[in-house]
């Protein structure tokens, strides 16, 4: 097990209760990365929440996921819980502290205190790795990973545009059209056309609007890689109008013309349950990439699946890479001669519960290997398994760091319009296809009720 956060503390603690001895590497405090603030396992970075718990949430649907599997850290998350209106937010210190005892106290997990630099040094003398190093995967560590996999399937940099949900756009306004092709043929993007005015007044309010302030390990080599469209503009006012937002080529159906520039949506998935902001890569606040991004003519009443980020986040092209049990080579194809899975944010499954749950899966995906037993199919009508199937798709173009969301759900059989009435209908359906995968792994010896110590 490489890494001691959320993914790799559940992922050693399930495998070692089902009798695995597991040798667990962490590579602080003798190699201290820019955000940690202790040596403890499971230490949380950033927010001390796990978000919401409400039941017709895709977070919370998680949390059920992780109750009704057994996940260990979510047990300890709930005894050390702080208010928090309708989120799981827990005291760090304490959730960290129990965490890392526990982990110390079992008698099958050896843990290490030392950087693992390379696939082979993680593989010596093991059966199987599971890689869940996290967004900061030491260099080291990462050159072997580009190595054995190529340069294009690693970033070193989180440059994510935000995804909107396609029913709350507005189609009235909104046209499907690609550049050059004709307007009554459709095409493959969504355009939201923009007069002089409208993009005056949005660029004013782009320029103005509250950033994110970066610390030094994030900025490092950021703007070669991937320019944020604020900074774009800063360059000149009409920038992103002859970049990501020209319109050439397209023709607004309302007025027979060319705008004066267009901002494309491009699906998200095969479902168009979600839409991609093309080239808004940026660097605004949360609250300031919902109130400017809303003057986009179409999304003024847009919902946010999830927001723009940009920050030092290594992971892996995970679509291209792994499968959605989370292996990354098999004993066969493995360059170090035993299988390698990847958990947690490495694979570009974002957010504390899902790294928890990542770790959950990767242990339960490891154990059916080793005792030589298929792993029933996550299903995807769960927020998990609709995650990595996300993460595990080949089809999916542009792969940037995802957390659960309704938008990756497949739609209803029979279409809700009330997303009140429709987050409860995927709410239901999610409980029963998890009732089921249970089950199914109940028959093949996976799980059997809550892990003892």
């Amino acid at each position: 097990m490489v890494g001691g956060g959320l993914a790799g503390s559940e992922a050693a603690y399930q495998l070692a209760s089902r009798g695995i001895a597991v040798r667990l590497y962490e590579m602080r405090p003798e190699q201290p990365t820019p955000v940690h603030h202790s040596d403890q396992l499971a230490e949380l970075v950033c927010s001390n929440s796990l978000k919401s718990m409400k039941e017709d949430s895709a977070a919370g649907l998680l949390k059920q996921e992780l109750h009704q599997l057994g996940s260990k850290l979510y047990e300890i998350a709930l005894k050390h819980q702080v208010a928090a209106g309708g989120a799981l937010a827990v005291d760090r210190e304490k959730f960290a502290a129990e965490v890392t005892a526990l982990l110390e106290a079992h008698p099958l997990i050896t843990i290490e205190r030392k950087e693992i630099t390379s696939l082979q040094e993680a593989s010596r003398d093991v059966d199987a790795v599971i890689l869940a190093s996290g967004p900061l995967t030491s260099d080291s560590l990462a050159q072997s990973l580009q190595e054995a996999l190529g340069q294009a399937n690693l970033a070193f940099y989180d440059a994510a545009a935000p995804i909107v949900m396609a029913d709350s756009l507005d189609q009235d306004i909104l046209f499907r059209q690609s550049r050059y092709e004709d307007a009554e043929a459709g095409g493959d993007y969504l355009n939201a056309p923009f007069t002089k005015e409208e993009y005056e007044y949005f660029i004013d309010e782009l320029l103005q609007a509250e950033r994110v302030v970066a610390k030094d390990f994030e900025t490092r080599d950021l703007f070669q890689a991937c320019q944020p469209v604020e900074e774009i503009a800063r360059t000149g006012r009409d920038a992103p109008r002859f970049g990501t937002m020209k319109p050439v080529g397209l023709t607004d159906p309302r007025t027979g013309k060319r705008p004066w520039a267009a901002l494309q949506l491009r699906a998200e998935n095969a479902e168009g349950t979600c839409y991609n902001l093309v080239g808004f890569q940026t660097n605004l606040t949360f609250p300031e990439q919902k109130r400017v991004f809303s003057l986009i003519p179409g999304l003024e009443h847009a919902e946010f699946a999830r927001y723009g980020v940009m920050h030092r986040n290594t992971f892996l092209d995970a679509p291209r890479c792994i499968d959605a049990q989370g292996c990354l080579f098999t004993a066969e194809q493995s360059p170090c001669g035993v299988p390698v899975y990847v958990a947690g944010q490495l694979a570009g499954t974002e957010g504390y519960s899902e790294a928890i749950r990542s770790g959950l899966h990767c242990a339960f995906s490891v154990w059916a290997w080793l005792q030589d037993v298929e792993l029933p199919a996550l299903p995807p009508e769960t927020v998990f398994g609709a995650l990595m199937n996300y993460a595990s798709d080949p089809e999916v173009k542009d792969y940037q760091p995802m957390h659960v969301n309704f938008g990756l759900i497949p739609p209803l059989e029979t279409p809700v319009k009330n997303k009140r009435a429709r987050y409860e209908a995927y709410s239901q359906r999610a409980r029963e296809a998890l009732d089921s995968y249970r089950d199914q792994l109940a028959a093949h010896g996976v799980w059997d009720g809550w892990c003892e110590d």
